[in-house]
């Protein structure tokens, strides 16, 4: 079996005396699209911000690539990871292309960096017509897309989608969900979502894992997340509030 790309174990933190992770144990594995869904504040964002190091966890550890997340092994991690952030978080005084193209233009020359902005627009369904307008000129689908665009631009091993959905009607929805599912399965990257939204999660998983109390709780496939009989996780698919 080989080496998870993230792994935490046993990962605790508080804050202001309220513990939001409490002995959190997960994986993700190369090539998996992995989605974590839980209600709001059960720490979803707060993992996120460990395994990415913005914040230290209080105990436990995070491995990425099978090593200790240490200076060194986070800096090849974040070389290869791309990330669609809740709102999409463009650069409003950039041009569309430039925010795509923002991590490029450190690597290779302007011209190099445009026409690989161009290619990964075409790749969320936006023409080249759109890469000299402003963030503010977009829709909100297309500001996801450009977002999308930016997440994939340098061929990341990882992906992290952050809510990719929110704020989107259902058809829009609809086609945020394709785009990741055929990016993720065309090149083997693996992709770590976190969700609320249970038509994302059928859309994109190849497994789920639910975050309650601090910890995963339940994990398994979308096929067998049907069929589970946890009663925090049946609430959650249904929509159903707990007693």
């Amino acid at each position: 079996m080989s080496v998870p790309v993230i792994e935490a174990r046993g990962l605790v933190k508080s804050f202001a005396g309220r513990r939001v992770l409490d002995g959190l144990d997960l994986t993700a594995r190369q090539g998996e699209s992995l989605v974590i869904i839980g209600g709001s504040g059960t720490g979803k964002s707060v993992l996120l911000r460990c395994i990415l190091g913005l914040d230290q966890p209080d105990a436990g550890a995070v491995r990425l690539n099978g090593a200790p997340a240490g200076r060194a092994a986070r800096a090849a991690f974040l070389r290869d990871f791309g990330m669609l952030f809740q709102n999409a978080a463009l650069f409003d005084s950039l041009p569309v292309w430039r925010n795509v193209a923002f991590r490029l233009l450190e690597a290779m020359p302007r011209a190099a960096a445009r026409a690989r902005a161009l290619d990964k627009l075409s790749r969320v369904g936006l023409g080249p017509e759109i890469a000299d307008r402003m963030p503010a000129e977009l829709s909100g689908g297309m500001r996801k897309r450009v977002g999308l665009a930016r997440a994939i631009a340098a061929d990341p091993r990882v992906i992290f989608f952050d809510e990719p959905t929110t704020g989107l009607d259902p058809r829009r929805a609809a086609g945020i969900n394709r785009l990741i599912r055929s990016i993720v399965t065309e090149t083997g990257a693996t992709a770590v979502t976190i969700t609320h939204d249970m038509t994302s999660v059928r859309a994109i998983a190849d497994r789920v894992a639910m975050l309650a109390e601090g910890r995963i709780v339940w994990q398994g496939t979308v096929a067998q997340m049907d069929d589970a009989a946890d009663e925090r996780l049946r609430a959650f698919v249904e929509g159903h509030p707990l007693d």
